[in-house]
């Protein structure tokens, strides 16, 4: 199973996609959660802390790897290196380990935003592939809005596109943008999860302004939810009612793919 989680920043992206790893997990099966938002907090919603947070680094920022990958140093563009660099050795050579969750922290190329092709971007482009195409293991990318960053062969290869919405016409407006991106990357299974929940209205109409997108479910908007990021503690344990809502999710989930 290789899902990807999306939506507007603030929405519950990394929320969803730590409460799936640790479902899958519990099952025994080897995860990999892949946290590719530049905010990037899937860590603390796995339930790492303290010290050992400072001890993540994201594989943009990891220089020498880049280098020896690439052929050319991090931070430059214009510059000859190699596009498909080896890349299958860095879930285990690199990522962080938590029980049957192996957490990797993408980050982003200092030139994203200009939109130059350098090395950093070569092999985060490279290894997100890697990891959605050839890889046997459950995959859960923590996406930021908006899916450009994925190239054709890659989304292919996503057995379940999901985007979490809340009420509320921002985030109606960027899952609007996301359904017709995936659209143009041919995605075909792309599905709904309505997050912070407090009436059943916010489910129809979060419903009538999406329009055809398969829902799977809905996370009832819960306090324990934000405090447990202040006391360090997974989304998982936060709350039972939450873990229910999204063991029901997942269930629908296995049904529709």
């Amino acid at each position: 199973m290789k899902i990807a989680i999306t939506g507007k920043g603030g929405v519950g992206k990394t929320t969803v996609s730590a409460l799936l790893s640790h479902l899958y997990a519990s099952e025994g099966k080897k995860v990999i959660a892949v946290d590719a938002d530049p905010d990037a907090n899937l860590a603390s919603a796995l339930g790492v802390s303290g010290n050992e947070l400072k001890t993540i680094k994201p594989i943009a920022e990891m220089a020498e790897l880049i280098e020896e990958r690439t052929g050319a140093k991090p931070g430059t563009s214009g510059n000859i290196f190699k596009i498909n660099p080896k890349v299958d050795d860095i879930p285990e050579g690199f990522g962080y380990k938590i029980d049957n969750v192996t957490l990797l922290v993408m980050g982003q190329s200092k030139f994203a935003a200009s939109g130059c092709y350098c090395p950093e971007h070569a092999l985060l482009r490279r290894l997100l592939k890697h990891l959605i195409v050839e890889r046997n293991e459950i995959v859960i990318v923590d996406m930021e809005a908006g899916i450009e960053h994925l190239t054709r062969g890659t989304a292919e290869g996503v057995d379940a596109f999901i985007v979490v919405v809340e009420p509320g016409q921002r985030s109606i407006q960027t899952a609007i943008s996301v359904k017709n991106l995936a659209k143009e990357l041919r995605v075909k299974k792309v599905f709904l999860i309505a997050n912070k929940v407090r009436k059943q209205e916010d489910v129809q109409f979060i419903k009538n302004s999406i329009g055809a997108i398969e829902f799977l479910g809905q996370i009832s908007f819960n306090e324990s939810i934000m405090e447990s990021d202040i006391n360090g503690l997974p989304s998982y344990k936060a709350s039972p009612q939450t873990l229910e809502e999204a063991v029901t999710i997942k269930k629908s989930l296995e049904k529709l793919v």
